[in-house]
């Protein structure tokens, strides 16, 4: 298991869409998350910036991550959501959400 930790801005004004919409995440694209080896998937918000915690159990995160990209329902939700957020300063091109390092982990 991997933990994956990652950030992204959100646009101002766009925290109750955003919100509304993760009270009510799809089947389809709960399931996806799912069948990418993704678990314990959580989402927090502070002051303009999302941080996003996940597991990932699986053995080829980049082709798990395609998998994802691919996914119908999901490319549907990501319309919905993506143009709520925009990448961090100094993000990689391409970059959406931004890996963070970890610097400390207890269990």
């Amino acid at each position: 298991m991997e933990r994956y930790g990652t950030v992204i801005r959100l646009k101002p004004g766009a925290l109750d869409e955003y919100v509304r919409l993760h009270e009510a995440v799809w089947p389809e694209v709960l399931a996806t998350i799912s069948a990418c080896n993704i678990r314990n998937y959580s989402i927090y918000y502070q002051n303009g910036l999302l941080f996003a915690y996940l597991e990932y159990h699986g053995d080829d995160y980049e082709a798990d991550m395609a998998k994802m990209a691919a996914d119908p329902a999901t490319r549907r939700w990501w319309r919905l959501t993506d143009p709520l957020q925009e990448p961090m300063e100094g993000a990689a091109p391409g970059e959406w959400w931004s890996r963070m390092t970890e610097v400390f982990h207890t269990e």
